[in-house]
Protein backbone atom coordinates (compact mmCIF):
# COMPACT_ATOMS: atom_id res chain seq x y z
CA UNK A 1 0.00 0.00 0.00
CA UNK A 2 3.03 2.47 0.94
CA UNK A 3 4.71 1.41 -2.52
CA UNK A 4 1.13 2.63 -4.34
CA UNK A 5 0.98 5.79 -2.43
CA UNK A 6 4.56 6.46 -2.96
CA UNK A 7 3.83 5.67 -6.94
CA UNK A 8 0.66 7.80 -7.70
CA UNK A 9 2.76 10.91 -5.79
CA UNK A 10 5.52 10.52 -8.07
CA UNK A 11 3.31 10.53 -10.82
CA UNK A 12 1.60 13.02 -9.56
CA UNK A 13 4.75 15.03 -9.04
CA UNK A 14 5.97 14.43 -12.20
CA UNK A 15 2.09 15.69 -14.05
CA UNK A 16 2.81 19.20 -12.12
CA UNK A 17 5.73 19.57 -13.34
CA UNK A 18 5.39 18.78 -16.83
CA UNK A 19 1.84 21.30 -16.65
CA UNK A 20 4.01 24.08 -14.42
CA UNK A 21 6.78 23.71 -17.41
CA UNK A 22 4.54 23.78 -20.15
CA UNK A 23 2.69 26.93 -18.41
CA UNK A 24 5.88 28.64 -18.49
CA UNK A 25 6.83 27.75 -22.23
CA UNK A 26 3.36 29.03 -22.88
CA UNK A 27 3.61 31.94 -21.26
CA UNK A 28 7.38 32.57 -22.71
CA UNK A 29 5.68 32.70 -26.16
CA UNK A 30 3.67 35.23 -25.21
CA UNK A 31 6.48 37.46 -23.52
CA UNK A 32 6.88 41.06 -25.22
CA UNK A 33 10.51 40.41 -22.99
CA UNK A 34 13.30 39.09 -26.28
CA UNK A 35 15.55 38.76 -23.71
CA UNK A 36 13.49 36.69 -21.40
CA UNK A 37 12.29 34.55 -23.75
CA UNK A 38 16.22 33.91 -25.06
CA UNK A 39 17.17 33.15 -21.27
CA UNK A 40 14.15 30.59 -21.05
CA UNK A 41 15.26 29.21 -24.39
CA UNK A 42 19.08 29.00 -23.93
CA UNK A 43 18.26 27.25 -20.38
CA UNK A 44 15.68 24.87 -21.70
CA UNK A 45 18.20 23.86 -24.62
CA UNK A 46 21.34 23.24 -22.67
CA UNK A 47 19.05 21.25 -20.28
CA UNK A 48 18.03 19.31 -23.08
CA UNK A 49 14.34 20.14 -23.17
CA UNK A 50 14.68 20.46 -27.05
CA UNK A 51 10.96 20.80 -27.45
CA UNK A 52 10.22 23.63 -25.28
CA UNK A 53 13.44 25.35 -26.77
CA UNK A 54 12.21 25.11 -29.98
CA UNK A 55 8.89 26.54 -29.41
CA UNK A 56 10.40 29.80 -28.16
CA UNK A 57 13.24 29.97 -30.81
CA UNK A 58 11.24 29.27 -33.92
CA UNK A 59 9.61 32.72 -32.28
CA UNK A 60 12.47 34.50 -31.74
CA UNK A 61 15.28 33.72 -34.23
CA UNK A 62 13.74 36.29 -36.45
CA UNK A 63 13.44 39.14 -34.44
CA UNK A 64 17.85 38.02 -33.57
CA UNK A 65 18.55 38.63 -37.14
CA UNK A 66 21.96 40.96 -37.48
CA UNK A 67 22.32 41.30 -33.97
CA UNK A 68 25.56 39.38 -31.45
CA UNK A 69 23.11 36.63 -30.66
CA UNK A 70 21.76 36.02 -33.86
CA UNK A 71 24.74 33.77 -34.40
CA UNK A 72 23.71 31.31 -31.58
CA UNK A 73 20.02 31.33 -31.61
CA UNK A 74 20.27 30.00 -35.32
CA UNK A 75 22.45 27.30 -34.31
CA UNK A 76 20.52 26.24 -31.43
CA UNK A 77 17.38 26.37 -33.29
CA UNK A 78 19.11 24.17 -36.26
CA UNK A 79 20.38 21.68 -33.59
CA UNK A 80 16.86 21.82 -31.56
CA UNK A 81 15.12 19.98 -35.03
CA UNK A 82 17.88 17.52 -35.32
CA UNK A 83 17.70 16.36 -31.66
CA UNK A 84 13.80 16.68 -32.26
CA UNK A 85 14.56 14.16 -35.26
CA UNK A 86 12.51 16.83 -37.61
CA UNK A 87 15.25 15.89 -39.86
CA UNK A 88 13.87 17.80 -42.55
CA UNK A 89 13.51 20.91 -41.13
CA UNK A 90 17.03 20.52 -39.39
CA UNK A 91 18.53 20.17 -42.72
CA UNK A 92 16.99 23.79 -44.10
CA UNK A 93 17.81 25.57 -40.86
CA UNK A 94 21.57 24.31 -40.98
CA UNK A 95 21.45 25.25 -44.74
CA UNK A 96 20.48 28.63 -43.30
CA UNK A 97 22.86 29.27 -40.71
CA UNK A 98 26.10 28.22 -42.87
CA UNK A 99 25.02 30.99 -45.38
CA UNK A 100 24.36 33.32 -42.43
CA UNK A 101 27.67 32.71 -40.89
CA UNK A 102 30.03 30.88 -42.83
CA UNK A 103 33.14 31.69 -40.73
CA UNK A 104 31.47 30.84 -37.72
CA UNK A 105 33.07 28.57 -35.48
CA UNK A 106 30.17 26.37 -35.52
CA UNK A 107 30.42 25.89 -38.57
CA UNK A 108 31.85 22.66 -39.30
CA UNK A 109 29.25 20.77 -36.96
CA UNK A 110 26.52 22.86 -38.71
CA UNK A 111 28.20 21.07 -41.94
CA UNK A 112 28.16 17.69 -40.75
CA UNK A 113 25.14 18.02 -38.73
CA UNK A 114 23.13 19.29 -41.96
CA UNK A 115 24.91 16.39 -43.99
CA UNK A 116 23.67 13.57 -41.17
CA UNK A 117 20.19 15.33 -41.77
CA UNK A 118 19.82 14.28 -45.20
CA UNK A 119 21.38 10.90 -44.15
CA UNK A 120 18.71 10.32 -41.72
CA UNK A 121 16.01 11.35 -44.68
CA UNK A 122 17.31 8.66 -47.29
CA UNK A 123 15.26 6.55 -47.76
CA UNK A 124 15.51 2.53 -48.24
CA UNK A 125 17.24 1.54 -51.24
CA UNK A 126 14.15 0.17 -53.31
CA UNK A 127 12.43 3.86 -53.33
CA UNK A 128 13.60 7.37 -54.77
CA UNK A 129 17.17 7.98 -53.71
CA UNK A 130 16.92 11.61 -54.35
CA UNK A 131 17.73 12.63 -50.77
CA UNK A 132 20.64 9.80 -50.70
CA UNK A 133 22.43 11.67 -53.57
CA UNK A 134 22.09 15.04 -51.74
CA UNK A 135 23.52 13.36 -48.60
CA UNK A 136 26.55 11.82 -50.42
CA UNK A 137 26.81 15.56 -51.95
CA UNK A 138 26.34 17.18 -48.83
CA UNK A 139 28.73 14.59 -47.21
CA UNK A 140 31.75 15.10 -49.46
CA UNK A 141 31.64 18.74 -49.53
CA UNK A 142 31.98 18.23 -45.54
CA UNK A 143 35.19 15.60 -45.95
CA UNK A 144 36.68 18.24 -48.33
CA UNK A 145 36.07 21.11 -46.36
CA UNK A 146 37.29 19.61 -43.12
CA UNK A 147 39.57 16.75 -43.70
CA UNK A 148 40.87 16.92 -39.95
CA UNK A 149 37.85 17.11 -38.76
CA UNK A 150 36.65 14.99 -35.39
CA UNK A 151 33.30 13.95 -37.14
CA UNK A 152 35.15 13.00 -41.02
CA UNK A 153 35.68 8.85 -39.76
CA UNK A 154 31.08 8.94 -38.81
CA UNK A 155 31.26 11.25 -42.08
CA UNK A 156 33.38 8.65 -44.22
CA UNK A 157 31.17 5.68 -42.40
CA UNK A 158 28.02 7.36 -43.43
CA UNK A 159 28.58 8.23 -46.81
CA UNK A 160 29.71 4.24 -47.61
CA UNK A 161 26.44 3.45 -46.44
CA UNK A 162 24.68 5.57 -48.60
CA UNK A 163 27.24 4.55 -51.51
CA UNK A 164 26.21 0.80 -50.75
CA UNK A 165 22.30 1.40 -50.80
CA UNK A 166 22.31 3.24 -54.22
CA UNK A 167 24.65 -0.02 -55.22
CA UNK A 168 22.02 -2.16 -53.62
CA UNK A 169 19.36 -0.39 -55.64
CA UNK A 170 20.78 -0.76 -59.26
CA UNK A 171 22.20 -3.95 -58.17
CA UNK A 172 18.45 -5.48 -57.66
CA UNK A 173 17.38 -3.27 -60.96
CA UNK A 174 20.05 -5.68 -63.07
CA UNK A 175 19.34 -8.32 -61.39
CA UNK A 176 15.55 -8.37 -61.64
CA UNK A 177 16.03 -7.87 -65.42
CA UNK A 178 17.74 -11.28 -64.97
CA UNK A 179 15.13 -13.34 -63.47
CA UNK A 180 12.61 -11.95 -65.67
CA UNK A 181 15.00 -12.74 -68.86
CA UNK A 182 14.05 -16.46 -68.34
CA UNK A 183 11.14 -15.90 -70.28
CA UNK A 184 12.15 -13.25 -73.18
CA UNK A 185 14.99 -12.85 -75.00
CA UNK A 186 14.98 -9.22 -74.76
CA UNK A 187 14.78 -8.88 -70.98
CA UNK A 188 18.14 -10.68 -71.18
CA UNK A 189 19.89 -8.28 -73.37
CA UNK A 190 18.18 -5.67 -70.89
CA UNK A 191 19.65 -7.44 -67.94
CA UNK A 192 23.70 -8.06 -69.44
CA UNK A 193 23.38 -4.67 -70.28
CA UNK A 194 22.06 -3.40 -66.78
CA UNK A 195 25.14 -6.30 -65.28
CA UNK A 196 27.69 -4.53 -67.63
CA UNK A 197 26.85 -0.70 -66.57
CA UNK A 198 26.99 -1.86 -62.72
CA UNK A 199 29.93 -3.14 -62.71
CA UNK A 200 31.51 -0.59 -64.94
CA UNK A 201 29.87 2.16 -62.62
CA UNK A 202 30.77 0.53 -59.09
CA UNK A 203 33.80 -1.28 -59.54
CA UNK A 204 34.47 -1.86 -56.04
CA UNK A 205 31.05 -3.06 -54.58
CA UNK A 206 29.83 -4.97 -52.93
CA UNK A 207 28.08 -6.96 -54.85
CA UNK A 208 29.98 -7.06 -57.82
CA UNK A 209 30.76 -11.13 -57.07
CA UNK A 210 27.00 -11.30 -57.46
CA UNK A 211 26.88 -9.05 -60.54
CA UNK A 212 29.25 -11.09 -62.43
CA UNK A 213 27.45 -14.48 -61.62
CA UNK A 214 24.64 -13.05 -62.98
CA UNK A 215 25.85 -11.59 -65.76
CA UNK A 216 27.31 -15.23 -66.71
CA UNK A 217 24.12 -16.36 -66.06
CA UNK A 218 22.14 -13.80 -68.24
CA UNK A 219 24.77 -14.34 -71.25
CA UNK A 220 24.57 -18.21 -71.24
CA UNK A 221 20.52 -18.54 -71.21
CA UNK A 222 20.76 -15.30 -73.98
CA UNK A 223 23.03 -17.68 -76.20
CA UNK A 224 21.78 -21.40 -76.00
CA UNK A 225 18.41 -19.38 -76.91
CA UNK A 226 19.62 -17.60 -79.64
CA UNK A 227 19.45 -17.72 -83.30
CA UNK A 228 22.13 -20.24 -84.95
CA UNK A 229 24.20 -17.34 -86.21
CA UNK A 230 24.68 -15.96 -83.04
CA UNK A 231 24.86 -18.78 -80.79
CA UNK A 232 28.27 -18.98 -80.72
CA UNK A 233 29.68 -15.41 -80.64
CA UNK A 234 27.41 -15.22 -77.41
CA UNK A 235 28.65 -18.68 -75.91
CA UNK A 236 32.37 -17.17 -76.44
CA UNK A 237 30.85 -13.78 -74.42
CA UNK A 238 29.27 -16.18 -71.53
CA UNK A 239 33.02 -17.66 -71.17
CA UNK A 240 34.47 -14.52 -70.98
CA UNK A 241 32.19 -13.18 -67.69
CA UNK A 242 32.95 -16.96 -66.55
CA UNK A 243 36.88 -16.80 -66.53
CA UNK A 244 36.75 -12.87 -65.09
CA UNK A 245 33.99 -14.37 -62.48
CA UNK A 246 37.03 -16.96 -61.38
CA UNK A 247 39.78 -13.90 -61.92
CA UNK A 248 38.40 -11.28 -59.74
CA UNK A 249 36.53 -14.15 -56.94
CA UNK A 250 38.78 -17.21 -57.08
CA UNK A 251 36.54 -18.82 -54.36
CA UNK A 252 33.35 -17.51 -55.17
CA UNK A 253 30.13 -18.87 -53.07
CA UNK A 254 28.65 -19.32 -56.76
CA UNK A 255 31.79 -21.86 -58.08
CA UNK A 256 29.59 -24.97 -58.34
CA UNK A 257 26.98 -23.29 -60.35
CA UNK A 258 29.53 -21.01 -62.60
CA UNK A 259 31.30 -24.29 -62.88
CA UNK A 260 27.92 -25.67 -64.22
CA UNK A 261 27.61 -23.38 -66.91
CA UNK A 262 31.17 -23.89 -67.78
CA UNK A 263 30.66 -26.78 -68.63
CA UNK A 264 27.87 -26.38 -70.61
CA UNK A 265 29.25 -23.91 -72.49
CA UNK A 266 32.36 -25.84 -73.70
CA UNK A 267 29.63 -28.86 -74.48
CA UNK A 268 27.77 -26.34 -76.65
CA UNK A 269 31.16 -24.68 -78.18
CA UNK A 270 32.40 -27.90 -79.33
CA UNK A 271 29.01 -29.44 -81.23
CA UNK A 272 29.58 -29.68 -84.76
Amino acid sequence: MIYFNRFYVGLLVIGLLLVTSCGEATKMLKSKDIKEQYDFAERMYESGQYRKANLILSQITPKYIGKPQGERVMFFLADSYYQLKDYQLASYQFERFLKSYPQSEKAEQAAFFGAKSYYHLSPKYSLDQTDTDTALDKLQVFINMYPESGYLSEANVLAKELTTKKEQKAFEIAKQYNRLGSYNLTVLVSAVKALDNFLMEYPGSVFREDAWFYKLESQYTMAINSTPDKIQERLQEAMSSYQSLIKYFPNTKHQEKAEQIAKQIEKQQTKP
